[in-house]
């Protein structure tokens, strides 16, 4: 077997080598070879023996971004056919039907996207850019997001918050009550509690708070609005994002039905839940000609 170094794009062989990881630290305890794993496009970190990784081609992993890239672009599309026809309603509402003889202009709200993980967040920035959703990006450690949070909301004051990275249950793991079944939903439950003493109110700051296998119970009684993860199963990288593009994009005289919110993500009911929450655009009328 070749051998394993930081960088490196493997699979576990015990587990069919059925996650792609990347390899970001490589280190002997009691005599066997560590290394620590992220996955590449779930949030998840993982620990694992060298000799149980196998490593992964360069065609797979080009095949692996092809097709999530492919995923990513078909689920835009079927963004921007939902926001054509939902403007549509909104300019008749808004010009009582002469929507033809009037320019409009969208303000969708705005977001702050904190992450754990920098690699994750230039995926999201990516994503919300190509959404045309206004947003503000950090990386920031999941054990240090609680402490620089305040700061960040102040001089942005968004209308959307994210607060994600990486998590996971410890091994073994049997009560999912515990906090210290976690590994990282400590800090994100702290960076809730931290922006609802900057906001209390749940439609004026929406947030979403949460990575893999995340203490969702916790998250929501902190403050968040949508969490993951109901069933403790892992949630893809661009979860967040299609969350709040809804949220951005809908209208702040419609709430919006849970089923709407999270059918538009990847990973679904089993990875995100939430509550019923009200949208966060203003349709503008007229556009000006300047």
């Amino acid at each position: 077997m070749a051998s394993i170094k930081v960088g490196d794009v493997v699979g576990r062989v015990s587990y069919g080598c059925d996650i792609y990881f990347k390899v970001t630290r490589v280190y002997v305890e009691n005599g066997v070879e560590y290394s620590r794993l992220k996955g590449l496009d779930l949030r998840l970190k993982a620990t694992a023996p060298v000799d149980d990784l196998c490593k992964i081609d360069s065609g797979q992993v080009s095949s692996f971004w092809h097709n999530c890239a492919k995923c990513n672009l078909e689920r835009q599309k079927q963004v921007f056919k939902r926001r054509d026809m939902e403007r549509l309603v909104r300019l008749k509402r808004a010009t009582q039907g002469n929507h033809e003889e009037i320019e409009s202009f969208d303000l969708p709200g705005s977001l702050v996207h904190i992450d754990g993980d920098k690699e994750y967040l230039d995926l999201c920035m990516t994503t919300y850019k190509q959404l045309n959703i206004p947003c503000h990006g950090y990386h920031v450690e999941e054990e240090k997001q609680a402490g620089a949070l305040m700061e960040i909301l102040v001089k942005h004051r968004p209308d959307l918050l994210v607060l994600t990275g990486h998590d996971g249950l410890i091994k073994d793991a049997s009560n999912f009550r515990d906090i210290n079944t976690y590994h990282n939903s400590k800090h994100f439950i702290d960076a809730v509690k931290i922006a609802r003493t900057f906001e209390k109110n749940l439609d004026d700051l929406i947030i979403f708070a949460g990575a893999c296998q995340s203490y969702y119970e916790g998250l929501l009684e902190a403050g968040a609005n949508f969490a993951s993860s109901p069933k403790r199963v892992l949630i893809h990288a661009y979860d967040p994002v299609f969350v709040m593009e809804k949220i951005a994009y809908t209208s702040i005289f419609d709430p919006i039905a849970l089923k709407e919110i999270i059918a538009g993500t990847i990973t679904g009911f089993d990875g995100i839940g939430g509550l019923e929450t009200r949208g966060k655009y203003r349709l503008g009328v007229p556009k000006s000609p300047y």
